[in-house]
């Protein structure tokens, strides 16, 4: 699916002072067209050590340049020894810069094939551990990171999306090699991305983002219920609050956040800049906060899954994918309770089978992309994908 790298990188130094922060420009060519990024290299980076790489996406209308302050990671960089990068998204409906995520899974592919292409390119540049690359950015930038989570997960360890959120064809097409930490925040009154999903300023219809949470929760195979801590109101004349919700448990050590900002608007919490008549969380740094919740995270931790193959031998569900008629054979002395669930995490199918051999009727559930589990004896045996055509 990636393009192959059609120029290596046209470097202009911005900063050059040895044994200082530097913030270079470049670009290279993919897909037949130049993109443009800015990286920022802190001062304590060293050649000999590899390190981190944190992808921060800006906003519908926005550029690389904006974000670089706005999100400020920066000054976390130049102590935590990572590089930060800041791609510049293309011109598109007129003269608004962003990235192409609200419509069709084909037309966001050259957005994801240029960020795999620049880490290819920074990878020969600097020593980056690949095991180590993450992805975080604000609105339209926080739907690239879901978009990088779904399409783009053999080269990502964990996501973070605020304000952002997705759309309802990308998530039906959504299907990561690995369990994807994710940490989504977002304010009750952002009215641009909307938290219910009515309105504001994205063309297709986006997630509510409660839904948004419980997709990952379940596809991370989460506990279902989270840790919650009301954080202190420490600025009072924000005219907001911050609540944290941890869902823990998952696969692999995998994890959802979740950063609910009672009557926040659409801002980046702790940000030094404040949009006028927008609540902006001062409780918390959103930049702080995403990089402890990225610090955990390795690719391989997440990738190396052990296989129980004993479930393969004991529980057999096909054909998958399936066209109506589901086939369960399973050997286990007591009843295996079968619950399907869609994406959004609400179970459209449960049934308790007595049989060993059985089989489920699907025809009455919509074609799409689930997730079933099969229990026995309130103990889990066997979960996995399931796809109804």
């Amino acid at each position: 699916m990636r393009t192959k790298l059609l120029i290596l990188v046209a470097v202009v130094f911005t900063a050059s002072i040895a044994m200082a922060q530097t913030t270079i420009s470049g670009s290279i060519i993919t897909g037949g067209i130049t993109r443009t990024y800015r990286a920022y290299i802190p001062a304590i980076y060293n050649s000999a050590n590899s390190v981190p790489l944190v992808f921060n996406f800006h906003g519908y209308g926005g550029t690389n340049v904006q974000q670089e302050v706005y999100g400020d990671f920066r000054p976390i960089a130049d102590t935590a020894n990572f590089i930060v990068v800041h791609p510049m998204g293309t011109t598109y409906n007129g003269s608004q810069t962003g990235w192409n995520n609200f419509y069709t899974v084909d037309l966001a592919q050259p957005d994801l094939n240029f960020i795999s292409n620049l880490i290819d390119t920074l990878k020969t540049q600097y020593n980056i551990d690949l095991n180590k690359v993450y992805s975080t950015g604000m609105s339209n930038g926080g739907f690239m990171s879901y978009d990088i989570a779904c399409f783009l997960s053999t080269r990502f360890a964990a996501i973070a999306s605020v304000t952002g959120s997705m759309i309802e064809p990308h998530l039906s097409a959504c299907n990561p090699s690995h369990p994807l930490p994710v940490m989504q925040i977002h304010g009750t009154a952002d009215a641009t991305v909307t938290y219910n999903g009515v309105g504001g300023i994205v063309p297709s219809a986006q997630l509510h983002i409660d839904s948004l949470v419980k997709h990952w929760v379940f596809y991370n195979q989460c506990n279902a219920i989270p840790t919650f801590t009301a954080l202190p109101d420490i600025n009072t004349t924000d005219n907001c609050t911050a609540e944290h919700y941890v869902y823990e448990g998952g696969t692999s050590g995998s994890t959802v956040e979740f950063y609910k900002i009672i009557n926040g608007g659409h801002t980046w919490p702790g940000s030094v800049y404040s949009a006028s008549g927008v609540n902006t969380n001062k409780d918390f740094s959103a930049s702080k906060e995403i990089w402890r919740f990225f610090r955990k995270y390795s690719l391989n931790s997440l990738v190396n899954i052990k296989e129980n193959t004993s479930n393969d031998l004991d529980f057999l569900l096909y054909p998958n994918p399936s066209t109506g008629i589901l086939n369960i054979k399973y050997k286990y002395n007591q009843p295996v309770t079968i619950k399907i669930i869609n994406q959004l995490g609400e179970t459209v199918y449960e049934n308790k089978l007595s049989k060993n051999n059985s089989y489920i009727n699907l025809n009455n559930i919509s074609k799409g992309i689930y997730f079933y589990q099969a229990t026995n004896h309130e103990m889990l045996i066997k979960t996995g994908k399931l796809l109804v055509q």
